[in-house]
């Protein structure tokens, strides 16, 4: 893997920040990160498959979709999206709908790196301890696993 993705959670904190280097433009990174046709190839762990109930990228608009394993186990999240500047930020809130009203509110940002892209997202939890079982559901494999698919979409 060329561009890892880096996950910092420092103690004692309610924040995660992710960091990845994308082999392609903003423009690019931007678009498979808020068209849903794209982000049901990409987010989420390999071994789970996506449906997008409901994605709805601009101020005040909301998002939804379940995961689901071999089993047939479900795995749903939702939330807003709050700001939406094209191919440079967006700010949304995050709640997986089996920890009910644990929500986060995550900022993407989208730096153009000259035909490269540095994407962060900085994560609020409401209390240290939602963001440690944040961590320890497996946050980091989807994550990494997520990141990888998403390098595959808008790199090849």
């Amino acid at each position: 893997m060329s561009n890892p993705t880096t996950i910092t959670a420092q103690p004692g904190t309610p924040f995660i920040d992710i960091e990845r280097e994308f082999d392609a433009t903003p423009a690019q990174v931007f678009r498979a990160a808020t068209d849903p046709s794209l982000v049901a190839q990409w987010l989420g762990p390999r071994e789970l498959e996506m449906d997008i109930v409901e994605y709805d990228v601009r101020p005040g608009g909301s998002y939804r979709y379940v995961n689901r394993d071999a089993d047939g186990n479900e795995y749903r999240f939702r939330g807003v999206f709050h700001t939406v500047a094209k191919d440079e930020r967006v700010i949304q809130t995050f709640e997986f709908e089996g920890a009910p009203g644990q929500v986060s509110l995550e900022t993407a940002s989208y730096e153009d790196l000259g035909g490269r892209t540095r994407l962060r997202t900085h994560s609020v939890f409401p209390s240290v301890e939602a963001r440690d079982a944040m961590l320890a559901s497996g946050m980091e494999h989807g994550v990494n696993d997520s990141y990888d698919k998403l390098a595959k979409l808008v790199e090849g």
